[in-house]
């Protein structure tokens, strides 16, 4: 039986820039290669969750490995040459209790 592995994503990393003519904050968006992202399909809970909170159709779940410091929430990620866009909180799991290579969890909805 082999091991799970996770795949490689591009995470849109948001940098604050100067604020725009309304004083509303710019960002600029930096392309960040993570490795070892678990992709998952949501199961019809998930779906219908994300529904009836976000008024959001969950096209994936991503298992982000322990260790990684990004902000997943409210941004940019593409895989499987598609563009998707993060929602939601991320479900963090205790990093020491969790026994495999992931502890948090966000969605994704299809995007673009």
């Amino acid at each position: 039986m082999g091991q799970i592995q996770g795949a490689s994503v591009i995470l849109y990393v948001k940098t604050p820039g100067a604020p725009d003519a309304l004083n509303n904050p710019t960002y600029t968006k930096t392309p960040v290669q993570v490795d070892n992202v678990v992709i998952g399909q949501p199961t019809t809970d998930d779906i219908t969750t994300s529904i009836n909170l976000y008024g959001k159709r969950i096209e994936y779940m991503l298992g982000i490995p322990k260790g990684d410091t990004h902000d997943w929430e409210d941004t940019t990620v593409e895989f499987f040459g598609h563009t998707y866009r993060t929602f939601g909180h991320e479900i963090v799991g205790i990093e020491a209790n969790v026994p495999l290579s992931w502890h948090k969890k966000i969605r994704v909805e299809r995007y673009g």
